[in-house]
């Protein structure tokens, strides 16, 4: 029968070795095609929808906060001289990680973001004693809403004050 060959000492120990390493390989191997594949596309597509969301919300409450700005007494054409409002309105600094801002259109209210999936439109429901909307807002700048008498109504102002 043939003779069994031993191994050799210096070698006996590399065999534990190779194989961990190997392990390890495989487990760094498959974190980083895992990462890869979230960061490449579905967390950025995450992050994108809940910036239209959020940005759907804060037109919305922005719209809301116009409407109230006018004063209930100004919305009779016979009780409109003399009217001046000023109302503050709190928008966050970024949507999406990006600045933007929102401008009137006539009686609308516009979202503008520099990533196009992000943004959108609102109509004013406003009484008819309001004039004219415009103005625009800076998220990076405070933003207040100013109503006033003009000749022949109100006039709402979006005004962006102070930088945050």
């Amino acid at each position: 029968m043939g003779e069994r060959r031993r191994a050799d000492p210096r070698t006996r120990g590399v065999s534990p070795v190779v194989g961990k390493a190997l392990e390890a390989s495989i487990v760094v191997l498959y974190i980083s095609v895992l990462g890869a594949t979230l960061y490449g596309g579905v967390v950025p597509d995450y992050r994108t929808a809940a910036g239209a969301e959020v940005g759907e919300r804060v037109l919305s409450q922005s719209a809301q906060r116009v409407q109230q700005a006018v004063p209930g007494v100004a919305r009779s054409a016979a009780t409109r001289t003399g009217v001046e409002a000023r109302t503050e309105v709190s928008l966050p600094e970024t949507l999406r990680g990006r600045a933007y801002s929102i401008r009137a259109d006539n009686r609308t209210l516009v979202l503008d973001h520099p990533r196009d999936d992000v943004g959108g439109r609102v109509r004013l429901a406003l009484p008819q004693t309001v004039e004219s909307v415009e103005g625009e807002w800076s998220s990076r700048d405070s933003a207040l809403v100013v109503v006033r008498s003009a000749p022949e109504g109100l006039t709402v102002e979006l005004e962006s004050g102070e930088r945050r």
